[in-house]
């Protein structure tokens, strides 16, 4: 039987964090073990927004790879590759960049947030603009069935099968397939700064190579009741940052939900809480940490990770490549 295919991916600009590590990392290590996956370093996408700075981009491949591996993906069970390695991706992007309206991508909340959070106005690169045109390109390349994300990507996937639809009406035979969102049970983590989400431009992560000094001050930092001002007070834990990452966390969920009715109904202090928290998360930290300094010790071998994984990934992305430009009736001289 066939197992399922799985795309996910990160643009390498900078190390990951709890919010990756919750959105989709554990999940990834979680269904490598059934379903055929691929996990994709988006360089390109990464230089959208920092093409001044490719080596911003060059840099973090490596930190990137490393931070995968700490997390338990394994490339023996999941095909780890790079964007810019798979020529495919780039050219079925500029065939779906004629199907796709200005008005379109314009309309997509995603995008319409990024731009704005980033302070665009008209110094907007065009390539920031349509990269959900390139999310599509690679996801189709690879015939992903399924596509863990966070809440906030549901507009990518929608527009994904909007292409899909799209170019397999022109196609002799329909080639592409479409695509269903994979949400986690914590599909958007907050910052440590109580902002809506965590966020590597923001600044408010906690990486999974922090320190056991830097996860002390990020717990330290976090953002509980303003209202419970005494340890007697009743406090609430909507909203609070505390009981957000101790639900994201916490592996004894009964432990927590006890904590979350003793702090509403009084006698429960945050300095107790955030402990709690403190211990989860130095325990979920510290052994990818560990794993991580070991790794990346190595970029050598980080490097022939990814360029095996890349070799694998070309086949299949060449292979819909040249499907879609038969159906189209282009020629194929290669």
């Amino acid at each position: 039987m066939n197992k399922p295919t799985i795309l996910t991916g990160d643009r390498p600009t900078g190390p990951l964090h709890l919010g990756h590590y919750v959105g989709s990392l554990r999940q990834r290590v979680a269904l490598q073990h059934d379903h055929q996956q691929y996990v994709l370093i988006a360089d390109l996408q990464g230089l959208t927004d920092n093409g001044s700075n490719p080596q911003k981009i060059h840099d973090n491949i490596p930190e990137v790879l490393a931070d995968y591996l700490a997390a338990g993906i394994d490339p023996r069970l999941t095909t780890i590759c790079l964007q810019s390695a798979l020529p495919a991706l780039a050219e079925l992007t500029v065939l779906y960049m004629n199907i796709v309206t200005v008005a379109r991508v314009e309309r997509n909340p995603t995008v319409k947030n990024e731009i704005a959070q980033k302070g665009f106005a008209r110094s907007l690169p065009v390539g920031f603009m349509v990269y959900p045109i390139s999310q599509a390109a690679d996801i189709t390349a690879f015939k992903a069935g399924l596509v863990p994300v966070g809440d906030d990507q549901l507009p990518m996937i929608e527009q994904t099968n909007e292409i899909v639809h799209k170019m397999n009406s022109l196609l002799s035979t329909p080639v592409l397939r479409h695509c269903q969102a994979m949400l986690s049970q914590t599909s958007r983590l907050p910052g440590i700064d109580g902002n809506a989400k965590m966020s590597k431009s923001l600044g408010n992560t906690l990486t999974l190579s922090a320190s056991e000094e830097e996860i002390h001050k990020a717990v330290c930092a976090m953002y509980t009741d303003p209202n419970h001002l005494r340890v007697s007070d009743p406090g609430c834990v909507e909203g609070n940052v505390v009981f957000t990452y101790l639900d994201a966390f916490h592996p004894d969920t009964a432990k927590v939900a006890a904590m979350k009715t003793h702090y509403q109904q009084g006698g429960l202090g945050d300095r107790v809480c955030k402990n709690e928290l403190e211990t989860c998360l130095q325990e979920l930290i510290a052994p990818m940490r560990e794993r991580r300094n070991t790794f990346i010790q190595d970029k050598g071998a980080l490097m022939a990770i990814l360029r095996e994984g890349s070799e694998r990934a070309r086949e299949v992305t060449q292979a819909t490549l040249d499907e879609v430009k038969r159906g189209l009736g282009l020629p194929m001289l290669g």
